[in-house]
């Protein structure tokens, strides 16, 4: 018998229980349940065929898992050799938060690679767990670009560059090096840097075991090394871990997220005409593709 001086019950807590005899297990909060969320692909650059990982592309899935009902904890499925320091940071902080709001362990899963960017989305994980041949680490800042002023040279092509400010053009791969542009550029590299190692040593703090030229030089490592160094947790992987940690029932639901290609071909099209109008040239995509191609390249993969 209820105590008519307590409050009732919400309308959507009494529903539950109404319906509760007659939902699966799972559905009950019989079955342990850890979401997970798969964030595979290169942060913040794309591909017409592999979008890249960006805030934008992953908060929905992101959310939906922060929100299961009954959810134990959400798991990450890693397997990126980094790209934007910033779409990085931005999806480590929204991981954070949410983990923080929903008061949900996290577990970061390393597949091929994590590295760089990809390492700093692990770290919003309590634990990282990766395979004994995983790349991990590359806890530093990498930019590059071309330099095509002796080939304009060469075949009598004229750069023209109209610019109002005294370092607008710095680094324009059409006209020669400054030696000052290029101190410029690893100043902010070093900033960069700096915040990823104040970020990388809060969340891992005394795992750390290595000596800090090392862990912080940009190398990156095998499973079994960064396990050593304090880098990862443990050897494993997802299904495996998780079934020793919840049991063996544990129900792994799969979060997706927002599918890049289609949705930005049909965002490009012409709402009047029907064409497609997207920006991105097909040497653009070309180009896109093999720096893609050579980032995944350095992992060996």
């Amino acid at each position: 018998m209820s105590d008519p001086a307590l409050p009732a019950p919400p309308l959507s807590t009494r529903l539950f229980e109404a319906i509760k005899p007659v939902l699966p297990r799972r559905l009950r909060g019989e079955i342990p349940i850890v979401p997970v969320v798969r964030l595979t692909g290169i942060i913040g650059f794309s591909t017409p065929l592999k979008p890249g990982l960006t805030l934008a592309s992953v908060t929905r899935a992101l959310d939906r898992a922060f929100s299961t009902r009954h959810a134990r904890a959400v798991a990450l499925q890693i397997n990126s050799p980094g790209g934007s320091p910033v779409q990085s940071h931005l999806i480590y902080r929204r991981i954070r938060q949410l983990a923080e709001e929903k008061g949900l362990r996290v577990f970061a899963f390393v597949e091929d690679v994590g590295a760089s960017g990809g390492y700093m989305i692990a770290c919003a994980a309590d634990e990282i767990v990766c395979d004994m041949s995983s790349m991990v680490g590359s806890i530093g800042v990498v930019g590059g670009s071309f330099g095509f002023d002796k080939l304009m040279e060469k075949v009598g092509v004229e750069r023209r560059l109209y610019t109002s400010g005294e370092h607008k053009a710095m680094l324009d791969p059409f006209l020669p090096e400054k030696p000052e542009d290029v101190k410029r550029l690893k100043q902010i590299q070093a900033e960069i840097h700096e915040a990823f190692i104040a970020l990388v040593k809060d969340r891992r703090g005394a795992k750390l075991a290595g000596p800090e030229k090392t862990l912080f030089s940009g190398e990156y490592w095998t499973g079994l090394t960064a396990l050593e160094l304090g880098i990862v947790d443990a050897i494993g992987d997802l299904r495996s871990f998780l079934r020793e940690r919840y049991g063996e029932e544990v129900y792994l639901p799969l979060m997706s997220r927002e599918r890049g290609f289609l949705a930005r071909r049909l965002r490009g099209a012409d709402s009047e005409s029907g064409l497609f109008t997207g920006r991105a040239s097909f040497a653009e995509d070309m180009v896109s593709a093999l720096e893609a191609r050579a980032l995944w390249s350095r992992y060996g993969l």
